[in-house]
């Protein structure tokens, strides 16, 4: 099949869209996806590891703050027509037989194409848009995205979500069919190898904002002797600027910036622990499936998650890291207790591998994917019959 995906990022660097476009490729599919290059910065073609991304730019620059939503929600409204017609541009060219939304962001423009081209519609739904808005937006337009999302969920033929927590939300709002396609990564060993650093190591590779406790492991960290911690990611820039600052006031946490999906792995094989401490006052966190929860399991290594969250229920359902209260002096103990504690790092670690090798894994999720697009083939071919007689 002719897959049309739309992402509303850059696509320089997203494991998910990777994953997925890399798999169904893989099984003989074509793949073009469409992204948003916001801050203008990269080519408007690309060929990603067979992946086809063709990037939209928009006129407006994206602004932060919560007294510009009105000025971003016009250039999400200019990502959404340029997109639009960028996609009936390609379908003269390539036929399109599927079309592939990631997130909210990118549904309006799956459902008016639907209209148009008559072929079917998938709904990849990486979080609930509207818990994840709630922090950014008065609470009149986080309705709007409530509203809405149930109204374009009317016009999908098939739902993914990426845990539990997410398919019984979508359950309560839509009759439609939901395939869970959890973030995992693919195996990278079989057999545990354990880190070997001079110092207890902590990773975070990952977005970096408010309601993610980066800010509280530099601050545990710079007080603890023999710990070293590692922080990677990209952000809102006066946020980003923030903790590069802080970083810069100690001597035992390096901030990397960016970096690069396929370096992400990597260094989480070499780090002793990896952190994963979001705040459970947000409601986006209590049903999110970070990928860091899974790069920690397929490299073998302990991590830190906030109990309470759904990343918390899994670590301690599998016993594959410490689930602690999101407060400075519970991630102390808890950095405290791995860096002393080896033996428990290997029980941990090897605890994760295995849960990795027996359920986590890109592998399962790969074969569910495959078998919903089989799915949708069969039904587009049967309408296609059907219509025909």
């Amino acid at each position: 099949m002719k897959v049309l995906m739309f992402r509303s990022n850059a696509c320089t660097a997203d494991p998910r869209v990777y994953n997925e476009a890399s798999s169904l490729i893989e099984a003989g599919h074509e793949v073009t996806v469409i992204a948003w290059d916001m801050g203008r910065e990269h080519p408007p073609r690309q060929n990603w590891d067979g992946i086809e991304i063709i990037r939209v730019r928009t006129r407006l620059a994206l602004r932060y703050g919560f007294a510009h939503w009105l000025w971003n929600g016009c250039n999400m409204l200019l990502w959404w027509q340029g997109a639009y017609r960028r996609a009936l541009v390609l379908h003269r060219q390539k036929s399109f037989e599927v079309i592939h939304c990631n997130d909210l962001d990118t549904l309006a423009i799956g459902t008016r194409l639907k209209r148009k081209l008559g072929i079917p519609l998938i709904y990849d739904a990486y979080e609930i848009y509207g818990y994840m808005m709630a922090g950014n937006l008065p609470r009149l337009i986080v309705r709007i995205i409530f509203w809405l999302e149930k109204r374009l969920l009317g016009k999908v033929d098939r739902v993914i979500v990426t845990s539990e927590p997410q398919r019984r939300y979508f359950e309560s709002i839509a009759d439609k069919p939901i395939t869970i396609i959890m973030n995992c990564k693919r195996l990278q060993r079989l057999e545990y190898q354990a880190p070997h650093n001079d110092d207890f190591t902590v990773l975070y590779i990952g977005g970096l904002y408010q309601a993610r406790a980066v800010p509280m492991l530099v601050r545990v960290a710079k007080d603890l002797p023999g710990v070293r911690c590692i922080i990677g990611g990209i952000g809102r820039p006066a946020y980003v600027q923030m903790l590069v600052e802080e970083c810069s006031k100690t001597s035992n946490v390096s901030f990397l910036g960016r970096v690069p999906l396929d370096e992400v792995i990597p260094m989480t094989m070499k780090a002793d622990a990896v952190f994963c401490m979001f705040d459970p006052g947000d409601p986006m966190h209590l049903i999110g499936s970070p990928n860091k929860l899974f790069e920690a399991m397929a490299c073998g290594r302990p991590i830190i998650c906030t109990r309470g969250t759904h990343s918390g229920e899994v670590t301690e359902q599998e016993d594959v890291g410490l689930a602690v209260e999101y407060t400075e002096q519970a991630l102390r103990e808890a950095i405290i207790r791995l860096r002393d504690d080896p033996a428990l790092r290997e029980r941990l670690g090897r605890r994760g591998l295995r849960a990795a090798i027996d359920k986590y894994n890109w592998e399962k999720q790969e074969e569910k994917l495959l078998k919903l697009y089989e799915s949708v083939k069969v039904n587009s071919e049967q309408q296609t019959v059907n219509g025909e007689q």
